[in-house]
């Protein structure tokens, strides 16, 4: 038992022990010369449109949008 106590203490204090990889992509954030994009406001409803109930619209009208034109000779 003792053995595999001493084999698990070994394992956690080894990866305890060493420094993280550096990181994979983009530049190192530790590095005080790293370049920061800027922040840029923009609006959290820009680009949003208007969904107020409206009346209705006269239904001939709406018709008259959606049918097709009317065959000649008939």
């Amino acid at each position: 038992m003792k053995p595999l106590f001493s084999a698990a203490a070994a394992s956690l204090l080894v990866g305890c022990s060493t420094l993280p990889p550096p990181p994979i992509a983009g530049s190192d954030p530790s590095d005080p010369a790293t370049r920061i994009p800027i922040a840029r406001y923009s609006s959290v409803v820009a680009g949003t449109a208007d969904h107020r109930p409206v009346g209705p619209k006269p239904w001939v009208d709406q018709n008259r949008g959606v049918t097709s034109k009317q065959m000649e000779g008939m």
